[in-house]
């Protein structure tokens, strides 16, 4: 393995702009090479030849050489990465990294264009007459393709395969969906669905995501009294604003419907409980158990006949008795469905993607407020960095990373979201070829569409859902974020291959939901140990590439046992409580 070193000597260069050269006329070239000479009284040694426009010509060509092979060759064969990873000028790495890149996979083009041409022959093509298209936010960005001979059967000549094996799904060694409670689940649900005493009101709070898991928990508190659940109340989004309710984002129907033999769903407060005073608490602690909610809430609740609970993020235990976590389970992959009109144009987005082929969802992390609760910086320039910093000294209660720690720390920790150029280059090391077709899924990136360049550059068939959609579909759904996010969801959930930039509740739930699909490959950057090779700049490509799938080899989505650690959500790792192997699968007896 080579390892990093710090080279003292520092290499100038003169970079001579194509433009300038591609100004020159043909004219002024030939101007310029074969200009009249005055007459002269010297004759080199006598030599005729001296007078030969060839001879000039020929010297000017042998003197420009080494300068032309100092411009086109550069002898570090890695990719220029900052030594500091909260550097805050990557414009240049940028370009530098894309520019290095274009040399050395001369030829891509696109499936689209692979699929445009099938009238002509199999052969070589001249890419210079091809062009590249890529979708992004409103706008659509043209770029000159590469340089380079290329088939239409899929390989390269004199640049990289694409890799199919990018494209394969793990083994998902038999396990299936399976939610069978027991004799005696059963029994205490006949006594639970009777009783007319009990209410659990519930406030959630957070984005779509954080509400979605804070209801998932809300559920299995209201079993664990016994109590009948009212429909979830969500409050207002501090940040989105967004004033949904549950039935404006959830199916409340198949909700009802879907948990009727576990809990007794009402949309309000029967008559005779509106006027009692709840029980109210606002600050459970954190993991409780069965135990510590039945012994807190349930003389009160019997006697006040209402319990009002906030702010359920984490309260509940993840380690609950089986019964309880497939009922974790039932809640957060069958009886939360999207609303009908989400839950079809997510499903239209998605076909839009799959027409073309298998395609790559990211979830990019890249918002201002992400930047300002994990305390690191995105890498634009010092402006931008100066507006978080901003940010963070008017609300430090914002900041949810460890305030004792410098952005750097944190960067190199795997605390930080992962940069448009880690993101490419760490698809491109695991095997994605140039021409997949890549879902973004998150908000308005801090710095605009030139934040993204990058990735755009590697990957130009970039699109989100305001490419695939019409104004006038994504208009009812226009300044609702928990909505907008919940498309999100759905044309993830939908893709060949889910790619986070870094974890949170959306993460989190699709990695869930994937597994409880049949294991749907899913990358979970190994951000902690990666890092490192990242910032080695003596590190050959292929070598990088080698590195990089060795250390995601067991993270592309495979079956983990929950029980594996302590403190994991079942409704992120479904086994071995939600799924189970068929007995005469061979591989159950491994």
């Amino acid at each position: 393995m080579a390892k990093s070193k710090n080279n003292a000597k520092k290499v100038s260069c003169i970079s001579v702009p194509s433009q300038k050269i591609n100004s020159l006329s043909s004219s002024s070239l030939h101007y310029l090479f074969f200009s009249p000479k005055k007459p002269s009284a010297n004759r080199f040694f006598g030599l005729k030849w001296y007078r030969s426009s060839r001879f000039w010509v020929l010297a000017l060509f042998l003197c420009g050489f080494p300068g032309m092979l100092k411009l086109w060759y550069t002898p570090d064969p890695s990719v220029p990465f900052s030594p500091d990873p909260c550097v805050t000028s990557q414009s240049q790495l940028q370009e530098s990294f894309s520019n290095r890149h274009t040399r050395q996979q001369l030829g891509l083009v696109s499936n689209d264009e692979r699929n445009g041409k099938n009238d002509q022959e199999v052969g070589s093509v001249n890419a210079r007459e091809l062009k590249f298209e890529v979708g992004f936010g409103s706008n659509e960005v043209k770029n000159e393709s590469l340089k380079g001979a290329v088939d239409f059967q899929g390989r390269i000549s004199g640049g990289v395969e694409e890799d199919s094996e990018f494209w394969k799904q793990p083994d998902g060694l038999g396990f299936k969906p399976c939610l069978k409670f027991s004799g005696e689940y059963s029994k205490e649900s006949e006594l639970i669905l009777e009783d007319r005493r009990k209410y659990l009101l519930v406030v959630v709070s957070g984005g779509m995501n954080q509400q979605r898991n804070q209801i998932v928990d809300a559920v299995v508190i209201a079993r664990i009294l016994g109590a009948a659940l009212v429909v979830p109340i969500l409050q207002v989004n501090v940040i989105w604003g967004d004033e949904s309710e549950f039935s404006d984002i959830f199916d409340l129907e198949n909700f009802k419907r879907v948990l009727a033999n576990d809990v007794r769903i009402v949309s309000s407060l029967p008559s005779n409980h509106v006027t009692r005073r709840p029980v109210v608490e606002n600050r459970t602690p954190l993991h409780v158990s069965p135990h510590w909610i039945r012994a807190r809430y349930l003389k009160r609740l019997n006697r006040e006949g209402v319990l009002l609970l906030r702010g359920l993020d984490s309260r509940l235990s993840k380690d609950l008795p089986s019964d309880l976590q497939k009922l974790r389970c039932k809640v957060a992959f069958h009886a939360l469905r999207f609303v009908p009109p989400v839950v079809e144009l997510g499903n239209k987005l998605a076909e839009r993607m799959q027409r073309k082929g298998p395609y790559i969802a990211l979830h990019l992390r890249m918002e201002l407020d992400v930047w300002v609760r994990t305390g690191c910086h995105p890498g634009l320039n010092h402006e931008y960095d100066e507006i978080i910093n901003q940010e963070r000294r008017q609300r430090p209660e914002l900041l949810t990373a460890k305030s004792n720690m410098t952005c750097h720390e944190r960067k190199l920790a795997g605390l930080c979201p992962l940069s448009p150029l880690e993101v490419a280059r760490l698809l491109k090391a695991l095997g994605a070829p140039k021409s997949a077709r890549i879902y973004w899924a998150g908000g308005q990136p801090l710095g605009g569409k030139e934040a993204l360049l990058p990735l755009t550059r590697e990957f130009p068939h970039f699109y989100n859902k305001e490419d695939l959609a019409s104004a006038g579909e994504l208009k009812p759904f226009s300044n609702k974020a928990s909505l907008m996010a919940a498309i999100d969801y759905l044309v993830s959930e939908k893709s060949d291959v889910f790619m986070p930039s870094h974890g949170g509740n959306m993460g989190h739930a699709i990695q869930g939901h994937r597994a409880y699909a049949g294991h749907k490959k899913y990358i979970t950057p190994n951000k902690r140990h990666m890092l490192r090779y990242f910032l080695n700049s003596s590190l050959p490509e292929a070598e990088f590439n080698g590195v990089m799938k060795e250390l995601h080899r067991d993270s592309l989505g495979q079956p983990e046992l929950r029980t594996s650690k302590a403190g994991r959500d079942v409704t992120k790792y479904p086994v071995p409580e939600c799924m189970c192997r068929d007995e005469h699968d061979d591989r159950s007896h491994e």
